[in-house]
Protein backbone atom coordinates (compact mmCIF):
# COMPACT_ATOMS: atom_id res chain seq x y z
CA UNK A 1 0.00 0.00 0.00
CA UNK A 2 1.49 3.33 -1.04
CA UNK A 3 1.32 6.41 1.13
CA UNK A 4 -0.51 9.15 -0.76
CA UNK A 5 -1.09 12.36 1.12
CA UNK A 6 -3.92 14.56 -0.13
CA UNK A 7 -4.45 18.29 0.33
CA UNK A 8 -8.06 18.88 -0.68
CA UNK A 9 -9.46 21.86 -2.58
CA UNK A 10 -10.35 23.81 0.59
CA UNK A 11 -6.70 23.86 1.78
CA UNK A 12 -4.53 26.97 1.34
CA UNK A 13 -0.86 27.00 2.33
CA UNK A 14 1.58 29.90 2.35
CA UNK A 15 5.19 28.89 2.88
CA UNK A 16 7.54 26.06 1.97
CA UNK A 17 6.08 22.58 1.68
CA UNK A 18 8.22 19.45 2.09
CA UNK A 19 7.09 15.83 1.91
CA UNK A 20 8.66 12.39 1.48
CA UNK A 21 6.41 10.05 -0.49
CA UNK A 22 3.57 11.05 -2.81
CA UNK A 23 1.39 14.13 -2.48
CA UNK A 24 -1.78 15.15 -4.28
CA UNK A 25 -2.57 18.87 -4.09
CA UNK A 26 -6.01 20.11 -5.03
CA UNK A 27 -5.86 23.37 -3.08
CA UNK A 28 -3.74 26.53 -3.24
CA UNK A 29 -0.04 26.65 -2.42
CA UNK A 30 1.99 29.84 -2.29
CA UNK A 31 5.64 28.94 -1.82
CA UNK A 32 8.22 26.33 -2.70
CA UNK A 33 7.31 22.63 -2.91
CA UNK A 34 10.21 20.20 -2.38
CA UNK A 35 10.35 16.42 -2.21
CA UNK A 36 12.15 13.24 -3.18
CA UNK A 37 8.71 11.85 -4.05
CA UNK A 38 6.02 12.47 -6.64
CA UNK A 39 3.65 15.42 -6.76
CA UNK A 40 0.25 15.53 -8.42
CA UNK A 41 -1.23 19.00 -8.96
CA UNK A 42 -5.00 18.40 -9.16
CA UNK A 43 -7.39 20.12 -11.56
CA UNK A 44 -8.57 22.60 -8.89
CA UNK A 45 -5.04 23.31 -7.64
CA UNK A 46 -3.08 26.53 -8.03
CA UNK A 47 0.61 26.49 -7.11
CA UNK A 48 2.49 29.80 -7.00
CA UNK A 49 6.12 28.92 -6.45
CA UNK A 50 8.91 26.59 -7.46
CA UNK A 51 8.44 22.83 -7.56
CA UNK A 52 11.48 20.62 -6.96
CA UNK A 53 10.50 16.96 -6.82
CA UNK A 54 11.32 13.57 -8.30
CA UNK A 55 8.27 13.62 -10.57
CA UNK A 56 5.22 15.82 -11.14
CA UNK A 57 1.88 15.41 -12.92
CA UNK A 58 -0.04 18.65 -13.49
CA UNK A 59 -3.78 18.83 -14.06
CA UNK A 60 -4.21 22.36 -12.64
CA UNK A 61 -2.22 25.62 -12.69
CA UNK A 62 1.40 26.25 -11.73
CA UNK A 63 3.11 29.64 -11.76
CA UNK A 64 6.79 29.00 -11.11
CA UNK A 65 9.72 26.92 -12.29
CA UNK A 66 9.67 23.12 -12.13
CA UNK A 67 12.77 21.00 -11.54
CA UNK A 68 12.25 17.23 -11.52
CA UNK A 69 14.86 14.51 -11.69
CA UNK A 70 12.49 12.05 -13.34
CA UNK A 71 9.27 12.90 -15.23
CA UNK A 72 7.09 15.98 -15.72
CA UNK A 73 3.63 15.51 -17.24
CA UNK A 74 1.34 18.34 -18.31
CA UNK A 75 -2.19 17.02 -18.76
CA UNK A 76 -4.69 18.52 -21.22
CA UNK A 77 -6.15 21.11 -18.81
CA UNK A 78 -2.78 22.06 -17.28
CA UNK A 79 -1.50 25.64 -17.26
CA UNK A 80 2.19 26.22 -16.56
CA UNK A 81 3.83 29.63 -16.46
CA UNK A 82 7.48 28.89 -15.78
CA UNK A 83 10.49 26.91 -16.91
CA UNK A 84 10.91 23.13 -16.78
CA UNK A 85 14.04 21.05 -16.19
CA UNK A 86 13.17 17.36 -16.34
CA UNK A 87 14.49 13.95 -17.29
CA UNK A 88 11.35 13.27 -19.34
CA UNK A 89 8.68 15.76 -20.42
CA UNK A 90 5.19 14.84 -21.57
CA UNK A 91 2.73 17.51 -22.76
CA UNK A 92 -0.81 16.51 -23.73
CA UNK A 93 -2.74 18.31 -26.43
CA UNK A 94 -4.61 21.25 -24.92
CA UNK A 95 -2.07 21.99 -22.18
CA UNK A 96 -0.78 25.57 -21.86
CA UNK A 97 2.97 25.99 -21.31
CA UNK A 98 4.66 29.38 -21.24
CA UNK A 99 8.37 29.09 -20.51
CA UNK A 100 11.56 27.27 -21.46
CA UNK A 101 12.30 23.59 -21.13
CA UNK A 102 15.48 21.57 -20.67
CA UNK A 103 14.85 17.85 -21.05
CA UNK A 104 17.08 14.83 -20.62
CA UNK A 105 19.05 13.15 -17.87
CA UNK A 106 21.83 15.75 -18.11
CA UNK A 107 19.39 18.67 -17.88
CA UNK A 108 17.67 17.17 -14.84
CA UNK A 109 20.98 16.38 -13.12
CA UNK A 110 22.36 19.86 -13.81
CA UNK A 111 19.18 21.51 -12.56
CA UNK A 112 19.13 19.35 -9.45
CA UNK A 113 22.79 20.17 -8.76
CA UNK A 114 22.15 23.88 -9.24
CA UNK A 115 19.12 23.63 -6.94
CA UNK A 116 21.19 21.97 -4.23
CA UNK A 117 23.82 24.71 -4.38
CA UNK A 118 21.28 27.47 -3.80
CA UNK A 119 18.94 25.68 -1.42
CA UNK A 120 20.13 27.81 1.48
CA UNK A 121 16.76 29.47 1.65
CA UNK A 122 17.72 32.65 -0.19
CA UNK A 123 15.68 33.47 -3.22
CA UNK A 124 17.85 35.31 -5.68
CA UNK A 125 15.41 35.24 -8.58
CA UNK A 126 13.28 38.27 -9.11
CA UNK A 127 9.91 38.22 -10.79
CA UNK A 128 11.09 40.58 -13.51
CA UNK A 129 10.18 40.34 -17.16
CA UNK A 130 12.19 38.30 -19.65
Amino acid sequence: MSNKNILSSDVEIKGSLKFSNDLIIDGKIEGEVMSDGSLTVGENAVVNGEIKTKAVVIFGKVVGNITVTDRCELKSAAVLEGDIAAGVLSIEEGATFMGKSAVGKRAAAAAAAAGNKQSGGSQNQGGGSK
